[in-house]
């Protein structure tokens, strides 16, 4: 599949493209393309430049996975903000990772383009800045995975998800309390 990639490189281009294992370009790559692109795994970028094809790999940018340390480290140190996308019943029910801020994963799109004083008021903690540490949660990593692509989409560069969501969290930490 040839595409012609370009600076205006549209967000719905890149949720398409993410099911690709390889993207064939034409055109250079700018910095602002690979911004949307650094967060897919396992794609080559073929870039064909009328002579040569040249070999790119976004496999070397930072994953978007974070593991259950990586998570714990992330609230300890404070450099970074976790966002549950879970609805309000499933933390009173299942329980939620201290720290975390609720934003259901139905209004977070219209909860990142809110003012910080707003969100506060709203959801109780921090508004992340589009350029600081955002990691998303859900119950099973499947929410949490669609919330990153909507902060992808409104200019998040920073953004990761936890797999394991709530389930993996609640099984360490149960093995971590009866060490």
């Amino acid at each position: 599949m040839a595409l012609n990639v370009c600076p205006r490189l549209t967000r719905s281009f890149v949720r398409i493209v993410a099911s690709r294992s390889v993207i064939l370009v034409t055109r250079p790559l700018t910095s602002s393309c690979w911004t949307h692109l650094r967060y897919l795994q396992h794609i080559r970028v073929i870039r064909y430049d009328g002579a040569s094809l040249i070999n790119f790999s976004s496999s070397s940018q930072p994953s978007i996975d974070v593991s259950y340390e990586q998570l714990k480290k992330l609230l300890v140190s404070r450099s970074g903000v976790v966002i549950d996308v879970r609805e309000p019943w499933e933390l009173r029910e299942y329980g939620n990772i201290q720290g975390s801020i609720n934003v259901p994963l139905g209004q977070l799109n219209g909860a990142l383009q809110l003012k910080p004083d707003e969100f506060n008021e709203k959801y109780g903690g921090d508004m992340p800045s589009q350029s600081q540490n955002v990691v998303f949660t859900c119950l099973a990593g499947v929410r949490s995975k669609s919330a990153l692509d909507a902060a992808v989409s409104l200019g998040y560069t920073k953004v990761q998800h936890f797999p394991g969501g709530w389930q993996e969290w609640a099984e360490r930490e149960l093995i971590q309390t009866k060490k």
